[in-house]
């Protein structure tokens, strides 16, 4: 039986947005939303801390053979985040809150080991 890449890929996508969720609450944020989806857009996990909302893109991989996963992240996904972040603002009417956008990179390549976790924050502005 064949083993489905993009479910599997989906599934790993999921693992490691629950690491940052976990690893953005221990540093005392608040999640306020995960996998906000606005037409073809998306943001992983909206989080409140230091008094901003916190737009947070998560990129994982095994390993760095083909780069770090913050280096996945280009300028087209960055657009994707912005408009996705702009719908969530105003639907729920703060488009004048304090707003930041960060990425955490997770590299795990072993799932007993602990995973290597970095937060960028402030990592792209939106065009102006």
């Amino acid at each position: 039986m064949a083993v489905n890449s993009k479910n599997s890929n989906r599934s790993k996508g999921k693992q490691a947005e629950e690491v940052a969720a976990s690893y953005l609450e221990s540093k005392g944020y608040t999640i306020l939303d995960r996998n906000y989806y606005f037409q073809h857009a998306e943001v992983d996990i909206v989080a409140l801390g230091d008094d901003y909302i916190v737009f947070v893109e998560v990129k994982s991989r095994k390993n760095n053979d083909f780069g770090r996963p913050e280096e996945a992240l280009d300028y087209v996904k960055q657009n994707n985040v912005i408009k996705a972040a702009e719908a969530w603002l105003h639907e729920r009417k703060m488009t004048g809150a304090f707003i930041r956008f960060d990425v955490i990179a997770i590299t795990q390549e072993d799932s007993n080991k602990t995973p290597d976790i970095r937060h960028f924050d402030n990592a792209f502005q939106p065009p102006v």
